[in-house]
This record gives structure tokens, sequence and C-alpha cells, in this order.
């Protein structure tokens, strides 16, 4: 079977053939980017053992972002680590809702208290506008 006819029949030459949610077809290049889940939605810390040497692996690709030394733009998405918050909630007598009732944040403030406060009321009103309650700072 020639090359062409690999690629019409789904099948592109090197990559594996297509099986479950894996289609070569939609194999493209995309220096910088790796991927990992769980297909059964099953989480462990193995998996964020593997994404954060992933991480490693790509740093010559150019994963470290803007500031090769914090690694601005580059690191991992995971799932809400719901049980941790809570613990960290109640000690900091926070109400969570359900998991997947709620979300996160990270917000880089200034160390200065006036202008930390500043910057955390102007995030209040901006959350308020889009109906956004929040729930609390840490």
């Amino acid at each position: 079977m020639g090359e062409d006819q690999n690629f019409f029949s789904g099948q592109k030459p090197g990559f594996p053939e297509k099986q479950g949610l894996y289609d070569p077809l939609f194999e493209k290049d995309a220096c910088g980017m790796g991927f990992l889940c769980n297909i059964n939605g099953v989480k462990s810390n193995e998996i964020i053992q593997q994404s954060l040497e992933v991480l490693r692996r790509l740093a010559h690709r150019g994963a470290s972002g803007a500031d090769p030394k914090t690694g601005d733009g580059a690191g991992i998405l995971i799932q809400i680590p719901d049980e941790f918050f809570r613990k960290v909630a109640t000690k900091e007598r926070i109400n969570l809702p359900e998991a997947g009732e709620y979300g996160t944040g990270l917000v880089f403030l200034p160390p200065d208290l006036v202008e930390r406060n500043f910057c955390k009321e102007l995030f209040a009103k901006i959350a308020l506008k889009f109906e956004v309650k929040i729930l609390g700072w840490r």
C-alpha cells in the first residue's frame, strides 16, 4: 500500500493505527506541548508526576515560557483537588459548595497593604458584575 493510500485509509505512516479515541488523522506537530490524562477519569499522583516529567522534557522546546527562570507560561492543568481545598477552607472558615460547583483563582497582589486592598476591592467589583461570588482570600 502506497503512502497516499495509507493517508486516505485513515492511516498515517509512522503512527499507530486508529484505536479507541485515538485517530492518527488528528496528529499535528505542536512544539512545546504535551497532554496527559487518565481516560477513565481516575485521579492519581502518578499522572501529576508524569505531567511534571513532560514539562522537564519539553524545556528544550520552549516550554519554559517567557521567563525560563520561573517557567512563566508553562505548567500543568489539573482538576481542583476538592479534598485538599476543603481542609484548607475549613481552617480559613470558608464554606465551600459541592465539588464542581466552585472554582479557584490565583491573583498576584502587590505587597503594599493599601495597593493590595485596592486590587481586592476592584476584583470584587468585577466579580459582582459577572455574578461571581468570592468565597474568600488566602
